[in-house]
């Protein structure tokens, strides 16, 4: 199954979908429909979903950047928690006009869809070549919005169940709410930084060993915040955010790892959802999936984006980007197996609900995005891509590679090296023109499609890529006139 999986993600990136829709595939494929391999355990499923969430959420923070997310922190944690709010009262709605269902559960079904999933965000967006201010704002809310996401579905299931008392008010939730994500953000901060300062006293010059022991922090933050009674996801994420941007020895390798295993988890967890669902009872759910889909699509997300982003000023291009690449995946489906397990009666249904929803708008979304953000004019050819090098001298010493690709646009173009005037401790190593590589010397000049790798640094890095983005937007002359 691992091969098989394998091999998929280069048909799912020569096509444009997201892996996720092809271990469904596989997953479905040997099944009770297909080979026959029964599998109805909704408790070993939500046990299973969670432990591969950890594992996802840790690869991405492991591997963003600060750099690129810090200005987007405020917009995502907005759009994380109000926004989440604003979808959930849209979609309940239309769940209880579409559906014949209570409005507790009407409720329910929109907060089961309100999480964007990090795995589809991670693995489709990172093709799509987008600035910072919109890469980072969808990183992070999909890192955040998974932790008041849970809570909210076990609020609402809990409230749903037969036996409970419903003595709380909105406030209440509100606050305990707020409470379990302030717990999750502190422990997770604090494994974090701690944890890293630990590493590297007592870090093994291993560079397996030591990735190990990275990955397990973040494990260890989300037990810590779950047996506090506070959101381990949030801690788990925030602490690989941490850890990822504390410059670390063996950087290349823990990334490796967090991206092996977050592939693995990717992997376990789409092929047992595969395995759990039911395909005789799917037809049924289309029309419904298909109206409540368009509603949280066309409406609840773009609704959810303009209430928690206007105050920032975001441009409406953005906007309309963001609230297109609301990517749903696993997160929902695992997310409607919460409602069984809690004791919630007559709720059977939400699973294969759920799991026609994803399938048809990670359809429609995913393979469109690339061609949405090129109409909005949203992408940037330009930007600097961080490369993942496996030389341990390179770790050694704190360097960083960059490319750099010269777009049609660029007023790179007929600009010579030694023009680009880099900081010192940054050096342009190498261009690649027409399929073939060469070292450039001081004269050479620059051409529309050149591939630039430029070796700096850890201190000249963000100097150096905000040099080469001036003269890109204003040729040779940037600067000399500031």
């Amino acid at each position: 199954m691992l091969l098989v999986s394998v091999a998929a993600v280069r048909l799912s990136l020569r096509s444009g979908l997201p892996s996720l829709l092809l271990y469904l595939g596989i997953g479905v494929a040997i099944g009770e429909a297909g080979l026959g391999i029964e599998f109805h355990s909704a408790e070993l499923t939500q046990v299973l979903g969670y432990t591969a969430l950890v594992l996802i959420l840790a690869e991405g923070g492991l591997t963003t950047s600060w750099h690129d997310i810090r200005r987007s922190i405020a917009p995502a944690a907005l759009l994380s928690t109000l926004g989440v709010l604003v979808s959930v009262a849209i979609v309940g709605l239309a769940a209880h006009l579409v559906l014949p269902i209570s409005w507790s559960v009407a409720f329910l079904v929109g907060a089961v869809l309100a999480s964007t999933d990090a795995a589809a965000v991670f693995s489709v967006l990172r093709r799509v070549p987008l600035p910072r201010r919109l890469s980072g704002v969808l990183e992070a809310e999909s890192g955040f919005n998974d932790a008041p996401v849970v809570i909210l579905v076990l609020a609402l299931a809990a409230q749903a169940s037969p036996g409970h008392s419903g003595h709380e008010v909105w406030w209440q939730l509100l606050l305990i709410a707020m409470a379990e994500l302030a717990g999750g953000a502190a422990a997770g901060l604090l494994i974090g930084y701690a944890g890293g300062h630990l590493m590297r006293r007592i870090g093994s010059s291993s560079s397996g060993l030591f990735s190990i022991g990275v990955v397990s922090l973040t494990v260890l933050a989300y037990a810590a915040g779950s047996l506090a009674h506070a959101s381990g996801f949030l801690a788990a994420y925030l602490s690989a955010l941490v850890l990822g941007n504390m410059r670390l020895p063996h950087r290349a390798a823990v990334h490796g790892f967090a991206q092996g295993l977050g592939w693995l988890a990717q992997i376990g967890l789409f092929v047992m959802l595969g395995l759990l669902v039911s395909p005789a009872k799917l037809a049924t759910h289309i029309v419904p999936a298909i109206l409540i889909g368009l509603v949280l699509l066309l409406v609840a997300r773009p609704l959810s984006v303009i209430v928690s982003l206007t105050p920032f000023r975001v441009p409406w291009r953005d906007q309309a980007f963001l609230s297109w690449a609301g990517l749903r995946g696993g997160v929902p489906v695992v997310l409607a197996t919460v409602p069984h397990t809690a004791g919630t009666p007559n709720v059977e249904w939400l699973f294969d609900l759920v799991f026609v929803l994803v399938v048809i708008f990670t359809l429609v979304q995913g393979p469109t995005l690339p061609w949405v953000a090129r109409r909005l004019g949203v992408t940037d050819a330009e930007r600097a891509l961080d490369l993942e090098v496996e030389s341990t001298p390179l770790n050694e010493i704190g360097a960083d590679v960059l490319e750099v690709t010269v777009g049609p646009t660029s007023r790179l173009n007929g600009v010579e090296v030694f023009e680009l005037r880099l900081p010192s401790g940054a050096n342009v190593t190498m261009i690649v023109r027409g399929g073939e590589a060469f070292v450039p010397t001081l004269r050479t000049a620059l051409r529309h499609g050149d591939q630039m790798l430029i070796v700096a640094t850890a201190e000249s890095r963000l100097a150096a890529e905000k040099r080469v983005r001036q003269v890109s937007l204003k040729g040779r002359l940037a600067g000399w006139n500031t």
